[in-house]
């Protein structure tokens, strides 16, 4: 709990976190009002399903330019600029006239959130190398806080009774308290980097570092799509019990990585990395029992186990030799977030094919694959600076 904190008593590492925070509080607010935007629109779930592609469309058009514009305009400010731009384009979705504005204005919200994934991640890396502070992990704490503090947010939907006014109030609140700590952050800019040429040796850390991020991603895409499916059909649960998997999966994501960094201290991260995926394993094994709550006490695992393994994939990556820290997070933000949108449809396809439970024995497999993955990096990982390997 070091990092929690010192970023609740330091606002130089506040700044930062609040904008991890603020980053799913402007989706999660958005997240809640897609059955209300359907219906006013008269879309079908096909319709809504192409539109919110545009919106993962919009985040991937970013990744490959992102770490130049970041580079070219400093950290500090480019986090800034990219509070400005999702604060800005959060609102359009929720006020759309029409189906073709919709699908536009999702675009261009995905595109300013995933700039501002990788500023954030950036200007955390840069903070970490300058005070030799670890807090990447507390950080995502914070972003996952913001989707709790979002859904929260859903009891007011009776009272405001009005997405527009709802989600430009929420807006409001977010933009001033990021314009108030804005001037911890706004002159950092990330510290020159020895270029080396192009070499398997500098390519294989990151390369290793990509494939962790899409698998790891992808199993917390594939919980939180099909977890109460599978509490319901393979398990057998009571109907009270479905939302438990995606809930214990959040709850302990949100508390593992308050208390990550700590261990990522003593541990180093590709250990810390390792032990996640162990922890994920069990937890697999567990939801695999199909007991209604061993299956709970697994997702908890998993998500326990999930939650240190993507900060400590930004921090690595933002520490490789020879690259910029920017291009380093961008590589893993893109991996992990390709992870994150086809392992459901995929496992979704297994299911059909093959039933659901065989999606979980694959999920199982991939985490194991983790595992193993962490001892290559870690017996070949001299790329890597500062990583505890």
């Amino acid at each position: 709990m070091k990092s929690l904190r010192l970023i609740l008593t330091n606002p130089r590492y506040l700044a930062p976190a609040w904008v991890f925070a603020s980053l799913n509080i402007w989706f999660g607010t958005w997240a809640i009002y897609i059955p209300t935007v359907q219906s006013r629109l008269g879309i079908d779930k096909a319709d809504l399903g192409l539109a919110i592609f545009f919106l993962s469309l919009g985040v991937f058009t970013v990744f490959p330019v992102a770490a130049r514009i970041i580079n070219r305009l400093g950290v500090g400010r480019a986090t800034w600029i990219g509070v400005l731009g999702s604060s800005f384009f959060a609102f359009f979705p929720l006020i759309a006239p029409n189906y073709y504005a919709l699908v536009a204005s999702l675009f261009f919200f995905g595109l300013s959130n995933g700039f501002t994934d990788i500023a954030m991640n950036t200007l955390v890396t840069e903070i970490e190398k300058e005070d030799r502070q670890n807090f990447m992990s507390a950080a995502h704490g914070f972003f996952s806080l913001g989707g709790v503090l979002a859904g929260l947010g859903s009891f007011l939907i009776p009272r405001i009774d009005s997405p527009a006014l709802h989600m430009g109030g929420v807006i409001l609140l977010v933009l001033l308290a990021n314009a108030g700590l804005r001037r911890q952050y706004l002159k950092i800019t990330a510290a020159p980097v020895e270029k080396e040429g192009f070499s398997l040796k500098l390519f294989r850390p990151l390369l290793l570092l990509g494939i962790i991020s899409f698998v790891v991603m992808g199993g917390e895409g594939a919980v939180v799509d099909w977890s109460g499916l599978y509490l319901k059909e393979v398990v057998g649960s009571p109907e009270y019990l479905w939302g438990g998997g995606f809930l214990a999966f959040s709850v302990t994501m949100t508390l593992g990585r308050f208390l990550g960094d700590g261990i990522s201290a003593r541990i180093g991260s590709v250990r810390i990395v390792a032990a996640g995926s162990a922890i994920a394993v069990l937890g697999y094994l567990s939801v695999l029992w199909a007991h209604p709550f061993a299956a709970l006490a697994g997702f908890a695992l998993v998500g326990l186990g999930f939650s240190v393994i993507i900060p400590e994939l930004f921090r690595i990556g933002g520490n490789v030799r020879g690259v910029d820290s920017s291009q380093g997070v961008a590589f893993i933000a893109g991996t992990g977030y390709s992870g994150f949108l086809a392992a459901p449809p995929v496992l979704g396809y297994l299911a059909e094919a093959f039933g659901l439970r065989t999606s979980f024995w694959v999920l199982l497999g991939c985490a194991t694959l983790v595992l193993l993955a962490t001892g290559i990096l870690k017996n070949g990982g001299k790329g890597p600076r500062g990583t505890g390997a």
